[in-house]
């Protein structure tokens, strides 16, 4: 496995060279605190080299509140400004992103600890979401036009309004797609948003929201919040009792928190979207290209260092390939560079906290004293780095091991073999996760064949995860344990609004006339429904 040792950029301090205290200040002062909280901070620790990042206001219960109220005000002169208009701010946003993606990007890695290419993949996702919204969300909002109860007589439409405001709880690993990419089709729709920033990494979410001003959106209708989940998700949720709470809730983050905040929602009568956790599995069946399915396995396993909700945890093989499978992803895995540096030199970074660096070493040292081989990798790297680990592959784990199920979420994978499709597709499916996973054949046929009977909200065939994810037209989400609701493609923007349906009566009202006994229209509509069914009509 190679090594790189830590560039100039990080041998004395992680903190980018250009970030000012000036800089600091004016992205801090878009954390909402108006009402209260003034002198509490929160300082993170930058996974590079273990030091204090900055210290970041934090918003109380209250603020939450007053954000809330704030942007319902601003989202109702929103809702009625048109698409077009709109557009043109994300547009806006979209080209100042990619003009200055190297700040944010360095902020991602000084706050997550990730390889530059993982951060530059953010900007993609990002920019690409703000384009197909901007262009195509119009489409996904059109009104439809439906049967009335009386054809001719009744026109129906079912139009979509904006919800009001929305909820944002995201997460550290991503923290520019996963927070802005699902704020953007919101804003789109016509709501007001209010966001909390994960504590690891406030100050790229911040970044964003100062380019978004710089955009041209209005500075009420966005807010960002910082500090504690059971406090800020508690207050963005609101009480069943009253108060002022959000009108959905989008969260990303563990499934455990998930159905808490799943549960809360439910309390409100409001909708929560939840992204969770998953144990993705990869299968490589007999006719794989050996060649190719151990890259892509390696490039879903370990990019982000294995911090992604969708990356592969579970390898299972055909025992027709398994040998020549098992020799090509260990020499992959074993050619990775892995190191702290500003460039593109490297490509597995950091874990992002001593928390993910303990579950990690936990989950293969369980493995290994319970029976499992390693064949590449299995230890910390602190010669590289204080959170650094290796690019791991265990052989040999049993389903008493915590590593075969339960979510690492780190650079960990595991080897299966199997006899047959079937027992392939047995396999993929245990546990209680379902949120992605990847078939290599050159039977593409066979292989979408196969996806059906995968308990997956994405399945990639002859590619590891990038496929579906980058996908942005479709739905991405989770089955079981992983979640509620999509993200992306339609229902990334029509899970904000309401249907409302509006009908119109033309001459001549509903209901018997006044001069017509209930017994006969209640005949002549018996009459109507024997007539229609004869027709096949609706």
């Amino acid at each position: 496995m190679t090594t790189t040792a830590d560039s100039p950029a990080t041998t004395a301090t992680a903190r980018p060279s250009w970030v000012s205290e000036e800089r600091l200040a004016s992205w801090c002062r878009w954390v909402a605190r108006e009402a209260g909280g003034a002198g509490t901070t929160i300082t993170a620790t930058a996974p590079y080299d273990g030091q204090p990042i900055a210290d970041v206001p934090v918003s109380s219960a209250d603020d939450v509140a007053a954000a809330i109220t704030t942007a319902r005000g601003a989202q109702a002169a929103w809702a009625l400004v048109p698409h077009g208009a709109k557009a043109d701010v994300m547009l806006r946003f979209h080209d100042l992103l990619v003009e200055r993606q190297d700040e944010v990007i360095d902020l991602i890695q000084w706050e997550m600890g990730k390889a530059r290419f993982s951060a530059w993949q953010e900007i993609l996702q990002v920019a690409t979401i703000a384009r197909h919204y901007s262009r195509h969300g119009h489409r996904y909002l059109v009104d439809n036009k439906v049967r009335g109860a009386m054809p001719g007589l009744t026109k129906v439409r079912e139009v979509r309004v904006p919800k009001g405001v929305i909820g944002m709880i995201s997460p550290w690993n991503y923290p520019l797609y996963l927070a802005v990419g699902d704020v953007i089709p919101a804003l789109l729709a016509g709501n007001g948003v209010v966001s909390k920033a994960d504590s690891q990494t406030p100050l790229t979410l911040l970044w964003a929201r100062e380019l978004m001003d710089e955009a041209g959106l209005p500075k009420d209708l966005w807010h960002i919040v910082v500090g504690p989940g059971s406090v800020i998700g508690d207050a963005l949720i609101g009480s069943p009792e009253g108060g002022v709470g959000v009108d959905h809730i989008c969260f990303t983050g563990s499934t455990g928190t998930g159905r808490t905040v799943g549960r809360k929602a439910g309390e409100r009568l409001i909708a929560a979207s939840l992204e969770l956790g998953g144990k993705n599995p990869l299968i490589v069946r007999e006719d794989a290209d050996v060649a190719k399915a151990a890259a892509g396995c390696v490039a879903a396993a370990f990019a982000n260092t294995g911090q992604m909700c969708i990356h592969i945890e579970r390898v299972i093989v055909h025992e027709g390939v398994y040998d020549a499978f098992k020799e090509a992803l260990v020499a992959a895995t074993t050619a990775l560079g892995l190191g702290q540096t500003y460039d593109y030199s490297v490509e597995v970074g950091s874990l992002a906290s001593p928390a993910q660096l303990e579950t990690v070493s936990q989950h293969v040292a369980s493995a290994v004293a319970a029976g499992a081989t390693v064949l590449a990798g299995g230890k910390a790297r602190p010669d590289l780095g204080p959170l650094m680990y290796e690019p791991t592959i265990l052989e040999g784990v049993t389903a008493d091991m915590p590593v075969c199920l339960e979510e690492t979420f780190g650079p960990v994978i595991s080897l299966y073999k199997v006899t047959s499709d079937n027992e392939a597709v047995a396999k993929a499916n245990e546990g209680s996760y379902g949120l992605s996973s990847s078939i290599w054949s050159r039977n593409t046929g066979e292989a979408e064949r196969m996806a059906g009977q995968v308990r997956a909200g994405s399945v990639n065939i002859n590619d590891g995860a990038a496929a579906a994810a980058g996908s942005i037209e479709a739905g991405m989400g989770g089955m079981g344990d992983s979640g509620l609701g999509r993200r992306h493609g339609a229902e990334g923007m029509r899970k904000y609004t309401e249907s409302q349906t509006v009908a119109t009566q033309r001459l001549v009202p509903l209901g018997p006339p006044a001069s017509m006994a209930l017994d006969k229209f209640v005949g002549i509509g018996n009459a109507q429904l024997k007539l229609l069914r004869k027709l096949r009509v609706r």
